[in-house]
């Protein structure tokens, strides 16, 4: 009797099916079942945008006015001319992240009294690309404190 080792099929014998890797977060494949399954996770956006420069006290009560409206801000700071708004957003891949992140300051310029300027710089991380950087010792410094300050 020939040995045959454990996965490979032996000779003569079609392999009935071929073993597959399968991540965390993902359903064995199967032919009854859909591929994987897309779980939202969480990521750290960072915003940042600039522009003329507009009164301290009215870009301070914009940053204020969204983060009431949208409560997941963690922080925001800002000076006469820049701001940067850091928070977490819930989403199935960076796309849709990134795709929320570059709607937020325009469409809710006019609601929040935000100023007219651009978003000239965006990051978005997972959650474990986060807490690695902080944990080696660079990238931001967590949120803390939370809200609205100047640079």
């Amino acid at each position: 009797m020939r040995r045959v080792r454990p996965g490979a099929a032996a000779r003569g014998v079609p392999a009935e099916r071929a073993l597959t890797s399968v991540t965390a977060g993902q359903e064995c494949p199967d032919e009854e079942r859909p591929g994987p399954v897309d779980l939202p996770r969480l990521w750290h956006v960072t915003l940042s945008v600039s522009g003329p420069a507009a009164q301290l006290p009215d870009v301070r009560r914009g940053l204020e006015q969204l983060a009431h409206d949208h409560p997941f801000l963690l922080t925001s700071r800002y000076a006469a001319d820049h701001a940067e708004i850091r928070y977490w957003e819930e989403a199935r891949d960076l796309h849709d992240a990134a795709a929320v992140a570059l709607r937020l300051w325009g469409e809710h310029r006019l609601s929040a009294g935000l100023p007219p300027w651009e978003i000239v710089g965006l990051e978005v991380i997972d959650r474990e690309t986060y807490h690695q950087r902080i944990a080696e010792g660079y990238g931001p410094p967590p949120a803390a404190p939370v809200g609205v300050h100047p640079f």
